[in-house]
């Protein structure tokens, strides 16, 4: 208690200003659509987020001096509000999708507007209900003990912001100039999205190998803040799986059996029918493209059960912290009522009150709406029950770990397989088992996702509101507005990047686009992996388990399996970029000659500028995927389109010279807007 009594506050505890406004809800609403949808986006195609609380805080500091005239309490209510639209965001793209790829597409029905609508609002609701509670005793009790470090760092950018300074400008100059390389690329195609190389099927020493980098702003970007350690995990799984499963694959499985294999899981009609990933020849019995056929045949399964392992190490390893968290937490509910008496501002928490008739509300809610799975009140009742528990359960982790290793770093999917797991199991208990079952499954493991991944946010927000002297109660009522107004957001923006467009029609793909080489969405492919997999007693072990293995060696020898995984799940088009995007962060911070504290790399101009390329190459994206969801600027876009020309003017190989070109000359300006200052 006496660290907690010599805190002060950046805003004393006695002053009056302006907090809790309708400019600043409105504000940090409107951030909350814009990186939600930016997080869709970037979840769906690379099963990555970044934190969206740093640029939000930026531009509002600099949206407040110049027009809002906002007060740094004012910032903070923006960035709470705003900072909640990416986090329901990665926990709604990291698991619905799965609905997609349940079995005989029973859960495609539920894969609509309302369903995705309603469980991330049930969701966020919970994640930002169980951590009201957790505030005092992981927030301020354990100030000195839990760094919260994306908490702090904007804690600082916005104390920065009362002194001036060019963050603001740094990140808006990112933004400004992914969304015209975004432009280039996306629309003129002047720049080729996803130059590769690939060696032919014949090639005796290295059969099918292929290298490629899907070259986006937003790659670039998040391999710079994840830096060189991490992004250089991720490349190597994908380097195991392009360079080294594949080419060995293709040089001992025939072509046949690869495509039987395709016809298992629902690739291919029959043997006998054209088509499939990799496009089979069945006359000639041969596909036009092995590394995709042996990707999506094998190497997929491999990488689920890699993920899934590495997933599941890394919960088990956070057990002490688990202990922890849940003694806190109690200690934190039996002193609620004598906490609830104090009237100092800074100290002001929702009732408990609102925790325990939010969370029956909840239940409530669970079992009567309709779009959730379910044939009876009583199935829609355990469903409710199951995610109370495990939400109560998996909050206190996720606030305990991120307080320590940041948001960037918590290990969602960990929880979320482990509640997958956990109520699958339940389920066969009570005799619930098969395909009826699968959508009610990955309905608890998306709302516990959805309210994990908030409530690792929300510590962050309410570590800010602590160090400048917020009100919590202000917070956190600006949380639940964020959480519903990104939802609905969020739940359009899912449905728009799910319609194939034109270009991916001509490509054969005609009935979602999420699933595709488009939007793999890695995590929720995972998620109904494995409810199918224990719920019908049918799952490829044999592939599971090598990836298990995988993760298991990679443990062995000191790795942290989870990156890895992920990295031999994705394509290597999507890791590669951004592990060059580490490169130029190592590069950077060996030029500096010294390690920055996570504070100065948070407000670095490397840092903020490559925030800036994710947001700007991210929103770009989703703009465009809309625009190509309307017939009359579909059109538009294709009059537009340099490609072809291009093509054949340069030929293929200069066309995807000069678009590496292009992604080299931005990396370059990366690395010097990293080795230079702000100017305070």
């Amino acid at each position: 208690m006496s660290e907690k009594s010599s805190f002060k506050p950046f805003v004393p505890d006695e002053a009056r200003m302006a907090e809790f406004t309708l400019k600043s809800v409105l504000t940090g609403a409107a951030f909350g659509i814009i990186f939600g949808a930016a997080t869709v986006y970037l979840a769906l195609k690379a099963g990555l987020t970044v934190s969206a609380s740093i640029p939000i805080a930026v531009i509002a500091i600099t949206l407040g001096r110049k027009f809002l005239k906002t007060t740094i309490l004012e910032n903070n209510i923006i960035q709470t509000t705003g900072s909640a639209g990416e986090s329901i965001a990665s926990g709604v793209v990291f698991t619905l999708p799965g609905f997609l790829f349940l079995s005989d597409g029973s859960g495609a029905q539920f894969f609509n507007y309302m369903t995705i609508l309603t469980l991330a609002i049930i969701g966020g609701i919970l994640g930002t209900l169980m951590m009201i509670p957790l505030r005092r005793s992981l927030i301020v009790n354990e100030h000195k003990t839990l760094p919260y470090p994306e908490g702090t760092a904007c804690a600082d950018v916005l104390k920065a912001g009362e002194k001036g300074g060019d963050f603001a400008k740094t990140a808006f100059w990112g933004l400004g100039f992914a969304f015209v390389y975004a432009v280039l690329q996306k629309i003129v195609h002047v720049i080729a999205e996803t130059p590769s190389f690939i060696t032919k099927q014949t090639n005796k020493f290295f059969p099918s190998a292929r290298v490629s980098g899907e070259i986006t702003p937003e790659y670039l970007g998040v391999g710079y803040i994840i830096g060189p350690r991490i992004a250089g995990v991720l490349v190597a799984g994908g380097v195991l799986a392009w360079l080294v499963l594949i080419p060995l694959l293709s040089s001992v499985v025939s072509p046949e059996l690869i495509a039987a294999q395709q016809v298992k899981l629902g690739y291919l009609t029959n043997i006998g029918a054209a088509g499939g990933k990799g496009g089979w020849d069945p006359a000639a019995k041969t596909f036009g493209d092995f590394s995709s056929a042996i990707y999506y045949a094998y190497i997929r399964q491999i990488g689920a059960g890699a993920v899934a392992a590495g997933g599941f190490i890394t919960l088990l390893k956070t057990i002490p912290t688990i202990i922890a968290s849940f003694k806190g937490s109690l200690g934190s509910i039996k002193g609620g009522a004598a906490a609830e008496t104090t009237v100092k501002r800074t100290e002001r928490d929702l009732s408990m009150k609102v925790v325990g008739f939010g969370s029956l509300a909840l239940v409530l809610l669970i079992a009567l709406l309709p779009q959730i799975p379910g044939n009876t009140i009583f199935q829609k009742l355990l469903i409710g029950i199951l995610v109370v528990i495990f939400g109560a359960f998996f909050v206190t982790v996720s606030s305990r770990i991120v307080g320590l290793i940041g948001s960037s770093n918590n290990p969602v999917s960990g929880m979320t397989i482990a509640t997958l797991m956990g109520t699958c199991l339940i389920f066969i208990a009570v005799g619930w088992s098969g395909k009826a079952y699968e959508p009610m499954a990955l309905v608890v493991g998306g709302l516990i996702c959805i309210a994990a991944a908030n409530a690792g946010a929300t510590s962050q927000d309410l570590k800010t509101g602590y160090i400048i002297g917020a009100t919590p109660k202000y917070q956190q009522i600006a949380l639940f507005v964020g959480v519903v107004v990104a939802s609905i957001v969020i739940g359009f923006t899912v449905n728009f990047l799910d319609k194939p467009t034109a270009a991916m029609v001509a490509k054969g793909i005609t009935g979602h686009a999420i699933g595709s080489e488009a939007y793999p969405a890695p995590q929720g492919t995972l998620m109904a992996t494995l409810a199918r997999g224990i719920l019908s007693f049918n799952l490829d072990w044999q592939f599971v388990l090598v990836g298990v293995f995988i993760s298991i060696v990679l443990e062995l020898c000191g790795v942290k399996s989870l990156s890895f995984a992920v990295g031999a799940y994705l394509p290597l088009s999507t890791t590669l970029p951004i592990f060059i995007g580490g490169l130029i962060r190592g590069a950077v911070d060996k030029k500096a000659g010294k390690a920055a504290s996570a504070e100065e790399e948070e407000l670095g101009r490397g840092n903020l500028f490559a925030t800036g390329l994710v947001a700007g190459g991210a929103v770009a994206g989703v703009i465009i995927a809309i625009l190509s969801g309307f017939d009359g600027p579909a059109a538009a876009l294709a009059k537009v389109n340099a490609e072809h020309g291009l093509t054949r003017v340069l030929h293929e190989d200069g066309y995807y010279i000069l678009g590496t070109l292009a992604f080299a000359t931005m990396a370059f300006v990366l690395y010097r807007v990293g080795l230079s200052k702000n100017k305070e």
